[in-house]
């Protein structure tokens, strides 16, 4: 109880500054008390603090999500480019946002800010949404004065790597989503549709087609233990997320397997070899150091093989080596990769070139997408009509038997 009273909350403020004009805002604090000696010692008059009320649950969107923050980021480098100054960025963004938990998000960074925080201090104080590599732009931007042109390359980077997921996403929810499908109408014909047929069998007196009978006794196990089946899959399914979370020797499996997968597994290795190049040339471009950039890259590469990979290239790097020879010894990256990092790196233009490689990879992701959604259709329409029309041929059988002795 003691801990949760010391958590910093949101209080609404009204008063006068030092000429006299009437002010309003928010700040984050423990209590009233010391809100109004923080207003003080910026040489404003509270004359009235109350905690913010919190916003209804019914708020468009309560859920903060990655697409959230990239839109953030190009709202304050439109804002910044524009002239608009810092403060007032955040107080127009955050006012501006659908979402409730955006608007606090926002105007929590512009309070921290006023109270005498920099940006990227503000932003470090949320890692749950805000990752080392925004902050690090961002504090770069700072020191450099160049904010405005750090921010475009964080909005930047932040679109094209949710492009890069929600393709990704395409490419697996589409089968996924098709086999749910397969399995639910699988599971009504059998629980609903097939006793209807084996009532009508009864009264034919004679015995059955051995798939007609394997139909039917599957739907008799379904039709008593249709809930366990529904109830094992999903467990199934939670399980292996919750243990991919939890054991990183699992989720260093799962990952290796997923990239040796057919088709998926190549799809999934130039997501991961864009988001490298990417993550790796927006960090160049801000001029933060190849050690510090990449322990970022290694958390964006979102595959474990390839995490373990950057790390051990960092530290191969630290002792003087160079990184188009750690990659290669990675056996990870293909050789038209390794030698435009070659290039980057004997040029001096290793940002230039890795943006070139991601621009590359993105469109292969891209193709290999249309070409997957392409080749599926019709393998899908092929696997519905096994599963479905399977069934329906074991019911008919029988009717076919009877026709043809009469």
């Amino acid at each position: 109880m003691a801990q949760a009273a010391r958590e910093k909350i949101y209080f609404l403020y009204e008063g006068t500054d030092r000429k006299g004009s009437r002010v309003k805002g928010e700040m984050e604090g423990f209590n009233p008390e010391l809100i109004k000696a923080a207003l003080r010692k910026q040489g404003i008059n509270p004359l009235r603090v109350k905690k913010k009320p919190k916003p209804l649950l019914g708020g468009v969107g309560k859920k903060i999500e990655a697409k959230d923050i990239a839109v953030f980021a190009r709202q304050m480098a439109t804002m910044m480019t524009a002239g608009v100054p810092l403060v007032q960025a955040f107080e127009i963004v955050g006012r501006g946002h659908e979402k409730p938990s955006m608007q606090d998000l926002i105007l929590g960074v512009k309070a921290d800010v006023e109270g005498g925080s920099n940006f990227a201090q503000a932003l470090a104080k949320r890692p749950k949404y805000f990752d080392d590599l925004f902050i690090n732009l961002v504090d770069a931007g700072e020191q450099s004065g160049t904010l405005e042109t750090l921010l475009d390359k964080v909005a930047t980077y932040k679109e094209k790597t949710e492009a890069l997921k929600s393709k990704i996403k395409k490419a697996l929810f589409y089968p996924a989503a098709v086999v749910v499908v397969a399995f639910i109408v699988t599971a009504i014909l059998l629980i609903f549709v097939v006793p209807q047929f084996e009532d009508l069998f009864k009264d034919f007196g004679a015995d059955l087609p051995v798939f007609t009978q394997m139909v039917i006794n599957l739907s008799r196990w379904f039709q008593a233990n249709w809930f366990f089946a529904f109830a094992g899959i999903g467990a199934t399914v939670t399980g292996l997320v919750m243990f991919k979370k939890r054991s990183e020797k699992f989720a260093y499996l799962l990952d290796k397997l997923v990239l040796k997968a057919p088709v998926f597994g190549d799809l999934l290795n130039k997501a991961a070899i864009a988001r490298f190049a990417r993550t790796l040339s927006t960090m160049f471009a801000a001029g933060v150091p190849m050690v510090e950039a990449m322990d970022s890259v290694a958390g964006a590469s979102g595959n474990a093989i390839y995490c373990e990979a950057i790390l051990k290239m960092k530290d191969e790097t630290t002792t003087g080596e160079q990184l188009q020879s750690s990659m290669r010894r990675t056996g990870l990256f293909p050789n038209m990769v390794v030698q435009m990092i070659a290039i980057g790196e004997e040029s001096g233009s290793l940002d230039a070139m890795l943006a070139k490689v991601a621009d590359f990879y993105e469109q292969e992701v891209d193709d290999a997408v249309d070409a997957l959604s392409s080749l599926l259709e019709p393998l899908i329409m092929a696997f519905l009509g096994v599963v479905v029309g399977g069934l329906v041929i074991a019911m008919y059988l029988p009717i076919f038997k009877l026709g043809s002795v009469v």
